[in-house]
């Protein structure tokens, strides 16, 4: 059988590898998603969603269909084994546009992923059908379906396919790190028997627990298994019934969806990039669930990965911009492991003198207002800052500069729309952003040529009284009025005027109006980009397995 050729192969069609097939199909990229299951796993797995990734499907324009299935800005609160209050984490603030604790069903946002996938001609998912092998040479990689399957040659390939990855083990990569001894039982249930949205993390020595309320009547609780009881035993009705007997009045009468015995991971790959082929989601990283960041990450690297690969598919940026991925999300990753380890830690201690203290301690933080602030707005969550990568930082960098993190996404006003977020006025691709300017007037003519060909949009905010002002209009420059004042009180605190966004937000490069066209230069550099602009070549046919696209509803089309 010939080989079939597209020009990027994902394999897992979990919640990474559709929304990297997403992002990949809004910029154009030829893409076939495989998975060795028959559809979208139908059970509830991860259960909160942060600001970022709904910034994210907002970004590939499905986060209207996905709200409906997600609760929220959910309160979290901490109690100790008499259900005595410890902590509560309720962020206030959603300057990324979003609020930042969401409870949500994950089946039913995978399968919105999944559906919009259907709006790309370019795109398709071919379920049942496992990866046996991969070979990559200096042009490509040639992946392998089994013999009644014909090879499909990719420019990349990309594993999301979990913490057992097989295109980890085909790389050769390391996944270093532990494996908690200690098991849990997550048992979910449909027609929520308590039917508030409180959710709780009871850290009770005799037996720690959880109890998350999501969407759609599902109410998740997890407790910890003790080294006397074994998995089997776990997941009985009278064992079940017996967990759950101190929270619900009636627990044989509960409806289960479903209950499993699981372990705690801590473990990172050795790397997320071997030639051609790279690494995302669990088959990068694995964490406790703590903080709820397993799914999160993974939608994080399909953020930052999907908009690289895209430019260097396009032919806007050569192929070494794809090495920013590891040495960005690495560090990242890292530290949401760390942290979610440290909680479950804090969490899970069994000796009641332990307990104690700790209890103690968390207390007498609680009484300081700067800590009480810190755990209940969820600062000490690790926010992605990149010293390396795919972005430029002068030298030496100043305190406050913003170079690699994510720029706010307030609401604004243009001469169009009002009460709109700040992305869907950029798009999806690059932004120069410029307060109280017109950036083409700041950029000499080829920085100005090279962002428009690289399909930049060109942002001139300012203060909502200037809207409507005419005398610096630009046919290539959207005025952006600064509704809430946001805009405004950003650029109070930095010295910069100038901003360089990224298609995943993250301001690549920043600096005062004067030296715009020296930022330019820069960014060109790291980002790679080439000076002649996009020129990938023709597309041949994409392939789909017809046999699996007709008996497993395949989305996507043969282009």
């Amino acid at each position: 059988m010939s080989e079939q050729e597209v020009d990027v192969v994902i394999v897992g069609a979990g919640p990474v590898g559709l929304t990297l097939a997403n992002i990949l199909g809004v910029q154009g990229v030829r893409t076939l998603v495989t998975d060795e299951r028959d559809a979208v796993i139908d059970y509830p797995r991860g259960v909160g969603l942060d600001d970022e990734s709904l910034r994210t499907f907002q970004s590939i324009g499905l986060v209207e269909r996905i709200l409906p299935h997600t609760v929220p800005n959910q309160i979290l609160r901490f109690y100790d084994g008499k259900r005595r209050l410890l902590a509560e984490m309720a962020p206030p603030d959603a300057r990324f546009g979003w609020p930042k604790r969401n409870g949500f069903v994950q089946p039913m946002v995978d399968a919105e992923l999944l559906a919009g996938l259907d709006r790309f001609e370019h795109v398709a998912v071919s379920w049942g059908h496992r990866m046996e092998s991969a070979s990559q040479s200096a042009d490509g990689v040639i992946v392998h379906f089994g013999a009644e399957v014909p090879a499909v040659r990719a420019r990349y390939l990309v594993g999301c396919d979990g913490g057992r990855s097989a295109t980890r083990h085909l790389m050769g990569v390391s996944f270093d790190g532990t494996t908690s001894a200690t098991r849990w039982v997550v048992i979910d249930l449909a027609n929520d028997p308590l039917g508030h949205p409180n959710s709780e993390v009871g850290a009770d020595p005799q037996r720690p627990y959880a109890s998350i309320s999501i969407a759609h009547g599902i109410r998740r609780f997890e407790f910890m298994i003790h080294a006397d009881e074994t998995d089997e035993q776990a997941v009985t009705p009278a064992f079940v019934a017996n967990l759950l007997a101190p929270f619900v009045p009636y627990p044989e009468q509960v409806d289960v969806i479903r209950q499993r015995v699981y372990t705690h991971h801590s473990r990172i790959a050795g790397a997320f990039r071997n030639g051609r082929m790279l690494l995302a989601g669990d088959a990068a990283h694995l964490m406790p669930v703590w903080q709820g960041q397993g799914y999160n990450s993974g939608i994080r690297d399909a953020a930052n990965l999907g908009w690289k690969l895209a430019a260097v598919v396009n032919g806007h940026a050569d192929d070494a911009l794809l090495d920013s991925y590891d040495a960005e999300r690495r560090k990242h990753a890292r530290a949401m492991i760390d942290l979610s380890t440290m909680v479950g830690r804090v969490i899970s201690p069994t000796n009641r003198r332990v307990a104690a203290l700790r209890d103690r301690l968390i207390r007498g933080a609680s009484v300081v207002p700067s800590l009480k602030r810190y755990v209940l707005e969820m600062r000490f969550k690790p926010m992605p800052r990149y010293e390396q990568g795919a972005v430029y930082h002068p030298k030496p960098p100043g305190p406050t500069s913003p170079v690699g993190t994510l720029f706010i996404q307030p609401r604004v006003d243009t001469r169009e729309q009002t009460n709109v977020l700040l992305d869907d006025v950029i798009g999806p691709g690059f932004a120069v952003l410029c307060w109280n300017n017109n950036p083409r007037a700041l950029l000499d003519d080829d920085a100005f040529g090279q962002w428009k060909a690289l399909g930049a949009t060109f942002i001139a905010a300012r203060p909502l009284t200037q809207l409507h002002w005419a005398g610096h209009d630009d046919a290539d420059v959207v005025i952006v009025g600064d509704r809430t004042g946001a805009l405004k009180s950003w650029f109070d605190v930095h010295t910069e005027s100038v901003l360089v966004l990224r298609p995943d937000r993250c301001v690549a490069g920043a600096d005062i109006a004067q030296r715009a066209p020296a930022l330019s230069a820069a960014l060109a550099d790291v980002l790679h980009l080439r000076q002649e602009g996009g020129n990938r070549a023709s597309s041949p046919v994409l392939y789909v397995p017809q046999s699996t696209a007709e008996s497993s509803g395949t989305v996507g089309r043969t282009s």
